[in-house]
């Protein structure tokens, strides 16, 4: 079953990790930041790490010390301990599960989940976030769509939630980037798994365009989002090749 992908996530621009902006006491994926997409009419992109509890934190590393200044990785903490951790620049702000930021965002504006990999494609390490994903969402009415750069994610919220539309994070692997092997590169770059996890969408790098599976797939009627972009000349040339954009560091315009 292949769920499409709703009108809305083609509409408003989608504010990466929520409309983020340090200067005015907002961090990446902080409640702030996702109260203010909804304020401004943005779609929201936001990301997901799993607790040593099997809890869904909205948080985009796996090492706490960027966004907080404290060692250690997100998935050693209890959603509790986690729920504790101020994010810097955010005035007390704490990191919020995925239940939280639903609540803040209650249908208002398209809701975008990355499920952050937890395995590097092979398989194992799949289940315990996705399961967590799909109880925070599976009663969730407003419109929403689940991706991932791991093809086997979206398998298993195919499973867990077959009619919440799921996608692939997508881009050019570089097997000296990625500690990937060369062939799960080539694959993953070639977007091969699309069919396999009946996805209904892709996100791709801005950089990446033009690429000619991009274009066969968005000629084929299958929605392109794209990241991560961070100026208006960059959101022109995207959408050249892109439905919508994924944004971050300016205000795109909505539309009319």
């Amino acid at each position: 079953m292949r769920p499409a992908l709703p009108a809305a996530f083609t509409g408003p621009p989608i504010a990466h990790r929520a409309l983020h902006d340090i200067a005015a006491g907002r961090p990446e994926n902080a409640l702030s930041a996702v109260r203010a997409a909804v304020a401004a009419g943005y779609g929201i992109e936001i990301d997901l790490q799993l607790t040593a509890d099997g809890e869904a934190m909205v948080f985009h590393d796996y090492d706490l010390s960027r966004l907080t200044g404290r060692d250690g990785l997100l998935r050693d903490l209890t959603a509790a301990e986690a729920a504790t951790v101020p994010l810097l620049g955010g005035d007390g702000e704490c990191i919020p599960t995925l239940a939280a930021v639903r609540d803040a965002v209650n249908g208002e504006v398209p809701l975008l989940v990355e499920i952050k990999d937890q395995d590097r494609h092979d398989g194992p390490g799949v289940g315990p976030l996705e399961a967590a994903a799909a109880r925070a969402l599976q009663s969730y009415a407003g419109p929403v769509a689940l991706m991932s750069f791991n093809p086997e994610s979206m398998a298993e919220m195919s499973r867990l939630l077959p009619d919440v539309p799921r996608g692939l994070t997508t881009m050019s692997f570089d097997p000296d980037l990625w500690p990937l092997p060369a062939a799960t590169c080539d694959r993953l770059t070639e977007i091969a798994d699309f069919d396999r996890v009946e996805a209904s969408f892709i996100s791709h790098h801005a950089a990446d365009f033009p690429r000619d599976r991009v274009e066969a797939l968005r000629q084929a009627g299958v929605p392109v989002l794209c990241w991560t972009i961070r100026s208006p000349g960059e959101e022109a040339a995207a959408r050249a090749f892109a439905d919508n954009v994924t944004f971050e560091g300016y205000l795109p315009a909505l539309p009319a």
